[in-house]
């Protein structure tokens, strides 16, 4: 169901000419940042990918893929991505990059069944990143090493947002604080996991949420993820599971919680085995991607997703993102934006 906030006398800081200039301002020097953080080469990536060879992301494992016949492959069939959680796997393999230097990309994806609203489109855009990492890495202490690097990249484009725009100011906090889903959980088990990503983003301004995607001690899942990437089910230390999470910022227009990136240690071949099997979905294990992995042909990494249009739309101080890209929207939708001074692209 599509769901629409509406911030009260709302005016974009920035008319459509200064929005198209800001997002390429904003996705240049953002872009650049990471990799020089990161340790980045930038590559060329797919629409789509072969189905039944296991490289889409499933997500939840619920969403519908974009697919279609292809005449010249004997009508086999290929599905736009969802992302390119897996095929940057396969890239650090065929690239032979070393532990400590990873690639990025510009992904473009289609999902079908998101559910539209102010965050949320059928037209997906994010920087897909990948680094090559040592089995000693595979650690919690390691995974908020990488977290800080990436805010950092954040907080400097933020400072740049500024300087090319001073009407625009800077909101973020200097550091970005880590909690575990659990910890959440246990502080507040009255509340959803939503209303806890609120209550906490909106208390210390930047969290990284640690632990998604495995069952937590009320039995419940924190959010779904899919159990062939992120690695949720290894012990991150103080008897917690998962070495994965999301960046989660306070977003003061709309007045809730916003994730900007999804990331986390990928699975190993014994963290696969075990995620399969508590997902029930031990099927996978002879699709191509899997087989490959299990069979440790595969490096150890780490990666994740940053949204550009999530990001461009936190720091233009944006309503909607559909201010930052174009994409389709309900009648309903487009009618309530424009009388609430929304102007879609």
């Amino acid at each position: 169901m599509s769901y629409l906030i509406k911030p009260s006398e709302y005016k974009p800081l920035l008319d459509v000419r200064q929005t198209e200039k800001a997002i390429k301002q904003v996705k240049d020097f953002f872009e650049l940042n990471l990799s020089s953080e990161l340790g980045l080469r930038r590559v060329t990536a797919p629409l789509f990918v072969k189905r039944g060879t296991g490289i889409n992301d499933d997500l939840n494992g619920i969403e519908r893929p974009v697919a279609f016949p292809m005449k010249d492959l004997n009508e086999e069939v290929a599905e736009v991505v969802h992302s390119l959680a897996k095929w940057k796997r396969l890239m650090l393999a065929q690239l032979g990059i070393e532990a400590g230097y990873g690639l990025y990309t510009d992904m473009n994806a289609i999902r079908p069944d998101e559910d539209l609203g102010n965050l949320h489109s059928l037209y997906v855009d994010q920087w897909d990143w990948e680094r090559v990492i040592t089995d000693e890495q595979r650690t919690i202490d390691f995974l908020k090493y990488t977290v800080r690097k990436i805010y950092a990249a954040i907080k400097r484009t933020e400072m740049y947002v500024y300087e090319l725009y001073p009407e625009i100011l800077p909101s973020l906090p200097e550091e970005i604080t880590f909690m575990h889903t659990e910890q959440m959980l246990a502080e507040h088990p009255e509340m959803t996991s939503k209303e806890r990503e609120d209550f906490y983003s909106e208390k210390y301004g930047a969290i990284f949420v640690i632990g998604i995607g495995g069952r937590l001690a009320n039995g419940e899942k924190h959010d779904g993820r899919a159990p062939d990437y992120d690695d949720w089910s290894t012990e991150s230390g103080n008897g917690t599971k998962g070495l994965n999470g999301d960046i989660v910022v306070w977003n003061a227009l709309l007045n809730r919680s916003y994730e900007l990136s999804s990331m986390g240690i990928r699975v190993s071949p014994e963290s696969l085995a075990t995620q399969l099997e508590i997902e029930k979905c031990t099927e996978r294990k002879e699709l191509m991607f899997h087989s490959l992995l299990l069979n440790g042909k595969l490096p150890l990494s780490i990666g994740g997703g940053i949204g550009q249009s999530r990001l461009c739309m936190f720091f233009l101080k944006k309503a909607h993102i559909g201010e930052i890209q174009s994409s389709i929207w309900p009648e309903r939708m487009i009618s309530d934006c424009k009388a609430a001074n929304i102007p879609l692209l």
